[in-house]
């Protein structure tokens, strides 16, 4: 695995390391005043503060408004649904699902949306067959 990187605006430092750490399990690499660097699953997230909000745009997909701007994981089904059940224990409400989407067609995939508590949109997802998460038809 190639591991990515991924910077992103924060308002809250401290609020966003229990959301990663606590909510979605994340470990803690290097930081500094302004920011936090998140090991996901072997990805580095950075969060970065800022002292302004983003403009948030969205896109309809399969009937949901679908944050423009998001990452998030693919997990296994079962983790999946671990990882929703994770979230509701920590009292953190989708503004997506969990759904079904494209239910019964190629790529059909378990997704939910949630917010940081700086606003960011985190999508978690999960496919039925795997080897469907680059689907066309």
């Amino acid at each position: 695995m190639i591991p990515f990187h991924l910077a992103f605006a924060v308002r809250d430092l401290p609020a966003t390391e229990r959301f990663y750490v606590d909510v979605l399990g994340c470990g803690v690499g290097r930081r500094a005043e302004r920011w936090i660097d998140f090991d996901l699953r072997g990805h580095q997230l950075s969060a970065h503060l800022v002292d302004d909000d983003e403009a948030r745009s969205t896109n309809e997909v399969d009937g949901d408004a679908v944050p423009a701007r998001h990452f998030g994981l693919v997990l296994p089904w079962d983790e999946w649904e671990a990882m929703v059940a994770r979230l509701a224990a920590a009292g953190v409400e989708p503004f997506i699902g969990p759904r079904v989407r494209f239910e019964g067609q190629p790529g059909e995939q378990a997704t939910v949306f949630v917010r940081d508590p700086s606003g960011n949109a985190i999508e978690l997802k999960s496919f039925r067959d795997p080897a469907m998460l680059f689907a066309t038809d």
